[in-house]
C-alpha cells in the first residue's frame, strides 16, 4: 500500500513539475508569442506551390523544393500551414511546446541514466562518485528547469525558422530515452523505435548526427568501458547514417546554399583555432548569458588567429585534467566530451552558409547545451545531496533565484524578438559592427519606403564588409528608386565582379540598364540571369518587360510562355501575356489565358474586366458584359470597368444603360478624359436617334 501511494506521488510531483516546466517556457516567450516574420522565416513558412499534396512530395524528391533539405522539418512546416496558415501564433506555440517538451524529456534521460543497469554502480555527473546507485534528488527536474529558462535558447525557440532545432532536439531525446531502453533490455522494437527517432531527428537537422557517438559517451559514463560487441555494434548503423547526412548536408550548403568561396577559404590550422575559440565563446554565453544577440561580428581569422593559441591551450588542457581524474569522476570529463561533440557540426571544420555572417550564432549551441546542463544539473544536485539539510535548504534556494534571474533574461530577450525592426536595432546596440543587421534593417526601411534612410544603412554595412555582393546589389536597389540610375548601375557592376554567378544582381543590372536606355546591354544582362539561373522568373518578367519595350512582341510572349511552362499558376504572367495577346489582336488567345488567370483568382476584379475586354473585342457581346458586371460586383468603384461596361452595351444598343455606367465611371474619376469622350459620344447617339 505504502509502494503504491509513493509511485502515486511520484506520477503526482512528475506532473507537477511537467506543468512547471510548461509554465515557466510560456512565461519566457509570451513577449514573442505575437512576433512577426524574421529574417528567413518566409522561405520556411510553406511556399504556395508547396501547399498542396504534390508541394509535400516535392519537399521529400526535390532538393530545390526548400531553403534547406530538411523535409521532416518542411513537413512540419506543411501540416502547420495547412491547420493555421501563414498566422504566426501557431508557430511560436509550436515551438514552445516543442521546447517545454523538450525539457520534460530530458528529466527523463537523466532519470534513465541513474537506474544501474548490469548491475554496475555510477559515477554522479558532474562529480561524486563511491559507486552511488541514487539519483541526487532534484537533478532530473533541475536539468528540465535550467534549459527551460537559460536564454541562450531565446534564439530557437523564439525563431519561427529555428524549428528545425527544437523539433530535431525532441526526436533526438526520444531516441536517445528509446536506446537507453533498449540497452537494458535488448528488446528489438526498442531499437527499431529508437532508430526510427534518429532517422526522424537526421531529417529534421543533420546536426542530431553526433547522437551515436553521445551514446556511446553516456554508456562509458555509466560502466567505465564499452564493449564493442554490446555498445559499439548496435550504433554501427547510426554512425553511417549520421555520416552520410554530414556529407550530404555539407554538399547541399556548399552547392546550393553558396558556402564557397573567398569567405570561406582558410587554412587547416586556422580551423582548428577557430573550433577552440567556438568552444570557449559558447562556454562563455553559456556561463554568463549578457550581451547576447541575434548576431555576433565574424571574427577576422587571417589577422587574429596568432592571438588564439591560448584558447586551443585551453581546451587542451582541460580535456587532459578531465581525463587524468576520469578513474575517480568520469561525469566531468563525459560532459566536456557531450558538450564539445555536440558543437562539432559548427565548430568550423564543416562550411555552412551562416559562416558568412559569424562563425558563432546562439542557436548552434542549443543541441550542446543537454548534454552541459545534464552534467552541472546532475553534479550540483549530488553535492548539494551531501551537505547538511540547512546547508542544502540554502543551496536549493539560490538555485531557485538563479533560475528566476535567468527567466527574466529569457522573459526580456525574447521581447526583441517580436519584429523584425526591434530585432536588428537590438543587434546594433549590442553589435555595431554588425554589417548584417544593418543590411536586413535597410531592406526593412526600403519595405516602407523610408529610402534615404535605407541608404544610409546599406553604406554603413559596405564600411565594414565591401566585400558582399548583396549589400552592393541592396544598395543598387534603393538608389534605382531614387532616381540615380548611373550610381545604381556601379553597385550592380560591383556585385556582378564580386559574384559573377548571382543571377539576381544580373537581372537588376538587366533593369537598370534598359532604364538608362543601355537596350541591347539589359539584354545581355537578361540572357546571363537566364544562363545561371533558366528557372528565375524575375529575370524572364523582366526580359519580357524589355523586349517589349523594343518591340520584339514576340520575344516577350516567349519569355511569358517560359514562366508557364515552369509555374502554371503563375498569376501575373497569365495577365501580362493575355494583355500582349490582346493588344496583338489574337483575341482567341487572349481569352484563355485570362480565363486561366480567373480561375486562379475568381475574387479579381483585373482579371474579369480583361477577360470581358478580350471577348468584347472577339465580339462575344454579352460574354463581355457578364465578365464586367462580375467585375463591378468585386471592385464597385472600378472606373475601368464602369467603362467597359458602357462600351458594351452602346455596342448592343443599349444606350441609356451605356450612359449611366460612364456617369458612374466620371462619379469616380471626373478626369478620366476617355470616359467624358465616350459620354459624349453616347449622348450624341442618343440625340440622333430621337431627332430620326
Amino acid at each position: 500500500m505504502q509502494t503504491r501511494t509513493a509511485e502515486a506521488n511520484g506520477r503526482l510531483g512528475a506532473w507537477g513539475m511537467g506543468a512547471l516546466v510548461f509554465g515557466l517556457v510560456l512565461a519566457c516567450y509570451w513577449p514573442a508569442l505575437r512576433g512577426g516574420p524574421l529574417w528567413d522565416d518566409d522561405f520556411h513558412i510553406t511556399k504556395p506551390e508547396l501547399r498542396s499534396l504534390a508541394g509535400l512530395v516535392r519537399i521529400w524528391t526535390d532538393l530545390h523544393a526548400a531553403k534547406q533539405y530538411y523535409p521532416v522539418l518542411h513537413s512540419a512546416f506543411w501540416i502547420e500551414h495547412r491547420l493555421w496558415g501563414d498566422a504566426t501564433l501557431g508557430y511560436h506555440l509550436v515551438n514552445v511546446i516543442l521546447h517545454a517538451g523538450s525539457c520534460c524529456l530530458l528529466a527523463l534521460v537523466v532519470r534513465r541514466l541513474w537506474i544501474p543497469f548490469r548491475g554496475a554502480s555510477l559515477d554522479p555527473p558532474g562529480g561524486g562518485g563511491g559507486g552511488s546507485r541514487a539519483m541526487p534528488a532534484g537533478a532530473d527536474w533541475l536539468a528540465a528547469l535550467v534549459l527551460a529558462v537559460h536564454p541562450v535558447c531565446v534564439e530557437s525557440v523564439a525563431w519561427i525558422s529555428e524549428q528545425k532545432n527544437t523539433l530535431s532536439l525532441f526526436f533526438y531525446l526520444l531516441a536517445a530515452l528509446a536506446y537507453l531502453d533498449f540497452d537494458e533490455g535488448r528488446r528489438p522494437v526498442s531499437y527499431w523505435r529508437a532508430s526510427a527517432f534518429f532517422a526522424l531527428a537526421l531529417a529534421t537537422k543533420s546536426v542530431t548526427a553526433t547522437l551515436p557517438a553521445a551514446i556511446l559517451v553516456v554508456l562509458w559514463w555509466r560502466y567505465g568501458r564499452l564493449s564493442l560487441r554490446r555498445d559499439a555494434l548496435p550504433l554501427a548503423p547510426w554512425f553511417l547514417a549520421a555520416a552520410a547526412a554530414g556529407l550530404f548536408t555539407a554538399w547541399v550548403e556548399r552547392r546550393l546554399i553558396g558556402a564557397e568561396g573567398p569567405a570561406f577559404e582558410i587554412t587547416a590550422a586556422q580551423r582548428v583555432l577557430v573550433a577552440s575559440h567556438v568552444i570557449w565563446f559558447y562556454l562563455g554565453k553559456f556561463a554568463w548569458p549578457s550581451g547576447l544577440a541575434f548576431n555576433y561580428s565574424r571574427w577576422n581569422v587571417q589577422a587574429d588567429a596568432s592571438g588564439w593559441y591560448g584558447y586551443l591551450g585551453g581546451a587542451l588542457a582541460v580535456t587532459a585534467a578531465l581525463w587524468l581524474i576520469r578513474g575517480r569522476f568520469r561525469g566531468p570529463l563525459a560532459g566536456w566530451m557531450l558538450f564539445v561533440g555536440s558543437l562539432a557540426p559548427v565548430l568550423g571544420f564543416l562550411d555552412v552558409y551562416p559562416f558568412v555572417f559569424s562563425y558563432v550564432a546562439d542557436h548552434f549551441q542549443y543541441l550542446a547545451m543537454v548534454g552541459l546542463v545534464a552534467t552541472l544539473a546532475g553534479g550540483a544536485a549530488n553535492c548539494l545531496a551531501r551537505c547538511s539539510a540547512r546547508v542544502r535548504a540554502c543551496g536549493w534556494l539560490l538555485v531557485a533565484v538563479l533560475l528566476t534571474a535567468l527567466a527574466y533574461k529569457s522573459n526580456r530577450q525574447s521581447h526583441f524578438y517580436r519584429d523584425s525592426q526591434s530585432l536588428y536595432r537590438e543587434t546594433l546596440e549590442r553589435n555595431p559592427g554588425s554589417w548584417m543587421a544593418h543590411d536586413n534593417l535597410g531592406q526593412l526601411l526600403m519595405g516602407e519606403d523610408h529610402v534615404d534612410a535605407a541608404i544610409e544603412h546599406y553604406r554603413r554595412a559596405l564600411e565594414i564588409n565591401p566585400a558582399f555582393p548583396g549589400i552592393h546589389d541592396n544598395l543598387g536597389v534603393a538608389l534605382m528608386k531614387k532616381g540615380r540610375v548611373d550610381e545604381a548601375i556601379a553597385q550592380f557592376q560591383t556585385a556582378a565582379d564580386l559574384d559573377p554567378y548571382d543571377a539576381m544582381v544580373r537581372d537588376n543590372l538587366g533593369v537598370a540598364f534598359r532604364r538608362k536606355g543601355m537596350i541591347d546591354e539589359s539584354f545581355a544582362q537578361f540572357r546571363l540571369a537566364l544562363n545561371i539561373n533558366p528557372d528565375d522568373v524575375s529575370a524572364r518578367f523582366n526580359f519580357g518587360q524589355a523586349l517589349l519595350k523594343a518591340g520584339r512582341v514576340d520575344g516577350a510572349i516567349a519569355q511569358y510562355r517560359a514562366i508557364l511552362e515552369n509555374e502554371p499558376g503563375n498569376f501575373e504572367a497569365l495577365m501580362i501575356l493575355g494583355r500582349i495577346l490582346l493588344r496583338s489582336g489574337r483575341m482567341d488567345e487572349a481569352v484563355v489565358q485570362f480565363r486561366k488567370a480567373s480561375g486562379i483568382r475568381p475574387e479579381n476584379a483585373d482579371a474579369e474586366n480583361d477577360l470581358g475586354a478580350a471577348f468584347l473585342a472577339r465580339g462575344d457581346v454579352k460574354e463581355a458584359i457578364a465578365c464586367f458586371q462580375r467585375a463591378l460586383e468585386i471592385r464597385p468603384n472600378s472606373v475601368d470597368a464602369y467603362d467597359n461596361l458602357g462600351n458594351a452595351l452602346l455596342r448592343m444598343g443599349r444606350v441609356d444603360e451605356a450612359i449611366t455606367q460612364f456617369k458612374r465611371a466620371l462619379a469616380i474619376d471626373p478626369d478620366d478624359t476617355e470616359t467624358q469622350q465616350a459620354l459624349g459620344g453616347a449622348i450624341l447617339r442618343k440625340r440622333q436617334s430621337q431627332t430620326r
